[in-house]
């Protein structure tokens, strides 16, 4: 038995953090990041041990209503419908005692960035014809670009406009379900609920030994660079520099895979069949199969939507 002073953990955001003074080369941003990337994840894995609401419930309910309204959602092409769905996700956000800005600034900082970026081309008349809205540029009758003809004009049009925020909605609202899973579910947790509703165990151990030792390359990173920093004088050129770091990803490598086989033959000792055992027991309740329901029936709803024969 476990004694109950050793289940006691700290769900407060841990507030820590590396300073570094004066200017920053190469290395110092390099520190940093590392840091930052560690920090990060312990501050998501806190979250996962709040009394919230998705917190609450079964890890195996929650992924599979998460991925259900994720499906559903990637075929909805109604900007209304997509806005209420992420004004639900903050929503569950807030209710499972998240900080929304915390979580906004993390769905928003990359995925739908990038999916905003890939979808710019598709309000221009070049790529997707449509309705004036705003004139970028008169080229005239004629005009080429290389062996490609243009139009007279090139402008924003309202179809492309549309579909372009809708795209980027679309991704936003899926990241953001994604986001919610990962931060109410602790890791173990989540690879063995992963491995419950059917997934190969060769990809849930995959996953699993990735993230285990991401943690690991990030702290032999760390290591190098703060060792590499201590014992420089002065900076030297870019080609020792460069030679310094082709080093290194060599020297990494030969370690990574002398220490994949002393850690797999460590497994193998020890009886490891590649199944993920974790001391939690998953138990289903009441407000567990009413969750599911609900999201379930959400779901039907929205693929019904998405295919016209629920109107709004």
């Amino acid at each position: 038995m476990i004694p109950d002073w050793m289940k006691e953990v700290d769900a407060n955001s841990c507030q820590c953090s590396a300073v570094y003074h004066g200017k920053k080369g190469f290395i110092g941003k390099t520190i940093d990041g590392i840091f930052s990337f560690l920090q990060e994840a312990f501050i998501s894995e806190s979250f996962s041990k709040r009394r919230g609401l998705l917190q609450s419930l079964d890890p195996r309910a929650k992924l599979v209503s998460i991925l259900a309204v994720i499906f559903a959602t990637s075929l909805i092409g109604n900007l209304r419908v997509l806005i209420f769905i992420y004004a639900l996700t903050l929503l569950f956000c807030y209710l499972s005692k998240i900080e929304v800005g915390f979580f906004i600034k993390r769905v928003w900082l990359f995925i739908p960035i990038f999916a905003g970026i890939i979808a710019v081309p598709m309000i221009f008349n070049v790529f997707l014809p449509g309705d004036l809205l705003y004139q970028v540029a008169y080229l005239g009758p004629g005009a080429h670009l290389g062996p490609f003809s243009l139009p007279e004009s090139i402008f924003i049009t309202k179809q492309g406009s549309n579909a372009a925020v809708i795209f980027t909605m679309r991704v936003a609202t899926c990241v953001s379900a994604v986001v919610l899973l990962f931060l109410t579910t602790q890791q173990q947790i989540l690879f063995k609920s992963l491995r419950t509703v059917g997934v190969p165990k060769l990809y849930v151990l995959t996953l699993l030994m990735a993230y285990r030792y991401i943690f690991l390359l990030m702290d032999l990173i760390r290591e190098m660079y703060v060792a590499k920093k201590a014992r420089t004088i002065q900076a030297r050129g870019m080609i020792d520099e460069q030679k310094w770091v082709g080093g290194r990803i060599g020297y990494t490598l030969i370690r990574s895979l002398s220490m994949s086989e002393k850690v797999h033959m460590a497994m193998m000792s020890r009886g490891f069949s590649g199944e993920v055992h974790i001391m939690q027991e998953f138990k289903m309740k009441n407000r567990d199969y009413l969750a599911g329901a609900v999201a379930i029936s959400l779901s039907v709803v929205l693929v019904l939507i998405s295919q016209n024969i629920i109107r709004v």
